[in-house]
């Protein structure tokens, strides 16, 4: 349970921040670059919760996912350890990365085929899912950068970021009236 009696308290002053562990960092460090963008994509779905509010079953996929990202941004917060005890640490597990995929295809199943790129838009619940995903993607893209710097990131956090933008994606044209409302790239058309 976390406690938070007061919301400021200095120790930010000077840019530098703590991880998890209670290291010290910058705010600028990798590692805290890869959790605020996860913290950025929660916060655009919680925009796009705005419009999904009465969409029953999906907006209750995405209030998990909110939820879950909570849980990623814990993970990516704490680097991950070789002799770690499982269970010792709050990690993504491979288990909700599996659940995301069996959500992308259910939701994916009552979908056309895409037949051009799509531009980001429709309705304002779509193009919020739109605006989560490409901050995903951003997200993912700073957790690969600590991988490549040679910091640990355990690979479901990774997997759960890759299939959590390919989810956004498809629940944005889930969100599009199931496609009809899409909005497509015309090549070259404003030459």
């Amino acid at each position: 349970m976390v406690t938070l009696n007061r919301i400021y308290t200095r120790t930010g002053d000077a840019g530098s921040t703590r991880l998890a562990t209670g290291a010290p960092v910058s705010k600028a460090d990798l590692r805290v670059e890869a959790y605020g963008a996860v913290d950025e994509t929660n916060a655009c779905l919680g925009l796009a919760r705005v419009h999904t509010a009465d969409a029953g079953a999906f907006d209750a996929i995405l209030a998990r996912i909110q939820n879950e990202l909570f849980d990623l941004g814990a993970d990516l917060a704490q680097p991950a350890k070789a002799d770690e005890a499982p269970g010792s640490v709050l990690r993504i597990l491979d288990g909700q990365v599996a659940r995301l995929e069996g959500e992308i295809d259910a939701l994916n199943a009552e979908l056309p085929p895409l037949t051009s790129f799509i531009l980001p838009g429709g309705t304002p619940a779509a193009a919020a899912l739109h605006l989560a995903r490409t901050v995903c993607r951003r997200a993912e893209r700073e957790a690969v950068r600590l991988v490549e710097a040679g910091e640990p990131v355990s690979g479901p956090a990774l997997r759960y970021l890759n299939r959590l933008s390919d989810l956004l994606f498809v629940a944005a044209r889930h969100a599009n009236d199931r496609g009809a409302a899409e909005v497509f790239w015309q090549s070259g058309a404003t030459r």
